[in-house]
């Protein structure tokens, strides 16, 4: 997992594209994560509002570590400039 000194701003790091995945569930819908965010997941009876909540999950997920001063990882596919 990848981190770096913490962005200026909440905001650049709601910027950042994070690999999403989709889990297709045997009853139907999908559970979603975002690896690279420990714990931060979702589900949804679609696609769409699986990817609705899981954006909402992440706003969430970044916005607790950034109060708590946690460190925040950057995305596995970002590249270092």
């Amino acid at each position: 997992m990848k981190t770096q000194n913490k962005l200026a701003t909440l905001a650049e790091y709601f910027s950042l594209n994070y690999p999403i995945t989709f889990y297709p569930e045997n009853e139907g819908g999908y559970t979603v994560m975002i690896q690279d965010l420990p714990g931060c997941m979702s589900e949804g009876d679609t696609l769409q509002e699986a990817m609705r909540n899981i954006l909402s999950a992440k706003k969430a997920w970044l916005e607790t570590a950034w109060e708590y001063n946690d460190k925040i990882p950057l995305p596995s596919n970002h590249l270092s400039r």
